[in-house]
């Protein structure tokens, strides 16, 4: 490579993390205009950096290329393959440098322009990339997980949109996240015009003792806001605004209210979700209950399409996790999708949201060299929280913020805590690599065995060398990010954890890893895992240890966890005294029905509905044993919780819980 081509090309072993884009801000909501430029793009890939740049220019003559659809990897449209690692990165930490060998995908797509000045949105590219319009540079950008902005102005007619997408970049050091190594534009690409209300952030805060609500929207200009059902019309944005009574949300309850934001002549929708949540006296508390998650850790994944997952997709797995009693989500290792969000706000998840970070490689060198540690990434580390919080920060689904995932620890991660701490006081902020929890609300862990667990909960786990850090600890509320690996026959030692979250407040659930096997269509093998793509470097199947298989079936591990967390408990004996614990945080049962059915060999010989009294959450109610006929054999009684009537994640007649007794024969 020439020197001025290396010159060209040094952003792509820059620490920086970009540099022509627009200031992060809140995504938009799903109806908000904009112009779609998914579809078929001209593609070309390069096993290198080529040394010129003039596809760029708007007369290139690019009918040799290939089609590609956008949103895609290219490895899974045939061009170069994928590889897996867990831990391993794929070439030589040399910190910023990365190989020679760079595959390096060129990208065009020519459309007419809709608007004269707009903005240019990429919601995610893996893993640098470097944009151009009408054969001006606009930016370049990291980051993949991430959105990005060019503020853009359009000719009349014809524009050429062109983008220089690498497989490697210094930022691929952070993105050492246990899954495919996949490539290119994955997510949407969007124009929109240049907005008025360039950002908003709604605060909607919640008094448990009152049942009021708090409302106001930060704008950078003066805007109006209008929530016909609170009874706020045309009303300043900004200033706070005591409504009431609401109904608050949570992941059992999801109410949202719908209003309006304007400013000028534009028009924008919010959701708002009221809630609060505070770390107070030791635990974590949503609108002034404790929150215990049933949880589970979610890459994104779809057998065909790796990290570019449909709508639909994504969809199914919410109605999946809900219809097996899973109420948290940790979004390993970056931030999904922002329509992902959108469903855990409408359908009830809570969300640990993590920053798109991960340098676990470098625990292969004694973390020698971790960016964390290194004061020439700061600006990298700020930059992929601030977009991580600016974008989803109106979600009411969204409880902590995660500063990221297996990074080792360092100034660079506390000085995003403290920007996260300023920016959004409401949520706790999470991080397990921090163990000493000097710079996080939570105390977190992987893979504490169940002993160490009840130790924890005891306030009785090993002491910390500084007194005075070992008391702050012991303080904070207690979650496992990441326990019961489901690979293999796993998850175990589920009711375990399960009694231990339910005896000990300070222990407040966990998430199981992990949601899906990551295993893609491939048409020799089935489904491929690490190795099967002739990678030298490689860990195998250890990508498949999710508690759904590639094509979403539930695993036996998720029926079982679907069991043990039901939030519904059926208990008992033989003489009458049958109990049901209300395991809900906010909910009472009014929305459940319940029935019994008496099996003898096998064979259904009575049914029936059992009357039960509306318990309030936490409450245990006595419930008198229906009056069984007579048998003769083995017989079992069964007990069910079923949905009563419809809900926006399952119809009536949806089982949530169960329990079996055994009846002796006459």
């Amino acid at each position: 490579m020439s020197e001025s081509s290396a010159s060209a090309q040094a952003y792509v072993e820059s620490h920086q993390p970009g540099s022509g884009r627009r200031e992060p801000r809140a995504s938009l909501p799903a109806d908000a205009p904009r112009f779609d430029l998914n579809g078929s793009w001209r593609f070309r890939l390069s096993p290198r950096v080529p040394d010129e740049n003039d596809f760029a220019d708007p007369g290139f003559d690019d009918s040799r290329w290939t089609e590609i659809t956008v949103p895609s990897h290219w490895q899974l449209q045939g061009h170069g393959a994928p590889a897996y690692t867990n831990i391993d990165y794929p070439f030589d930490v040399d910190p910023p440098h990365v190989p020679d060998e760079n595959p390096t995908g060129d990208y065009r797509r020519v459309f007419d322009a809709p608007f004269e000045q707009g903005v240019l949105r990429f919601e995610g590219v893996d893993s640098c990339y470097k944009v151009w319009l009408n054969g001006e540079e606009l930016g370049w950008s990291t980051g993949s997980r991430l959105p990005v902005e060019f503020d853009v102005t359009l000719r009349p007619g014809v524009n050429v949109l062109a983008v220089r997408v690498h497989q490697w970049s210094a930022a691929s050091y952070l993105e050492d996240q246990d899954m495919w190594w996949l490539s290119g534009i994955f997510r949407d690409v969007s124009l929109l015009p240049r907005p008025v209300l360039d950002d908003h952030f709604v605060h909607a805060g919640y008094d448990h003792l009152s049942g009021t609500g708090s409302l106001s929207v930060a704008t950078a200009v003066p805007a109006r806001l209008t929530v016909p059902e609170l009874g706020l019309f045309d009303v300043p944005a900004d200033a706070e605004h005591s409504v009431g009574p609401v109904e608050p949300w949570t992941a059992e309850t999801p109410r949202l209210y719908h209003g309006e934001l304007a400013a000028g002549d534009e028009r924008i929708t919010v959701r708002i979700g009221f809630r609060t949540v505070v770390v107070e006296d030791g635990i974590l508390k949503v609108n002034g209950r404790r929150v215990l998650f049933r949880g589970v850790n979610r890459h994104e994944f779809h057998p065909e399409h790796g990290r570019a997952v449909p709508y639909e997709t994504m969809r199914e797995d919410v109605l999946l996790m809900k219809r097996h009693n899973i109420d948290a989500v940790r979004t390993s290792h970056y931030p999904p999708h922002p329509a992902f969000l959108d469903l855990c706000d409408e359908l009830g998840l809570w969300v640990i949201d993590e920053c798109d970070l991960e340098t676990h490689g470098f625990e292969r060198v004694a973390w020698r060299n971790n960016p964390s540690a290194d004061p020439s990434w700061r600006e990298a580390y700020l930059d992929r929280m601030r977009r991580t919080v600016e974008r989803d920060k109106n979600h009411p689904s969204v409880v902590m913020w995660s500063l990221g995932n297996e990074s080792g620890t360092g100034d660079n991660l506390r000085a995003t805590a403290e920007w996260t701490h300023d920016r959004d006081p409401s949520r706790p902020v999470h991080y397990e690599g921090d163990w000493t929890s000097g710079y996080v609300d939570v105390y977190s862990r992987m893979y504490a065995d169940t002993g160490e667990v009840e130790r924890i909960g005891r306030h009785a786990e090993d002491p910390l060398d500084d007194p005075a850090a070992d008391t702050h600890r012991r303080r904070l509320p207690f979650i496992l990010c990441e326990y019961a690996h489901a690979m293999g026959n796993g998850p175990g030692g589920l009711s375990e954890y399960q009694a231990l979250f339910e005896k000990y407040p300070r222990c407040q659930g966990g998430f199981v890893w992990e949601w899906i096997d990551h295993g893609l269509v491939h048409p020799e093998h089935g489904y491929a895992y690490g190795g099967d793509y002739g990678e030298p470097l490689h860990d195998g199947n250890f990508v498949t240890d999710g508690l759904v298989f590639p094509d979403r079936t539930p695993s036996p591990g998720l029926v079982e966890y679907k069991k043990v967390i039901e939030p519904v408990r059926i208990e008992g004996g033989l003489h009458g005294d049958l109990r049901i614990t209300n395991l809900h945080g906010w909910r009472d049962l009014s929305h459940l029905a319940f029935t019994w059915a008496l099996e003898c060999e096998g064979e259904t010989v009575a049914t029936g509905v059992l009357d039960i009294p509306t318990a309030a959450p936490g409450e245990t109610v006595p419930v008198p044993m229906p009056g069984l006929p007579l048998t003769m054999g083995e017989t079992w009684l069964t007990l069910r919780a079923v949905l009563a009537g419809d809900e926006p994640w399952a119809d009536a007649g949806h089982e949530v819980a169960w329990g079996q007794l055994p009846v002796s024969p006459a």
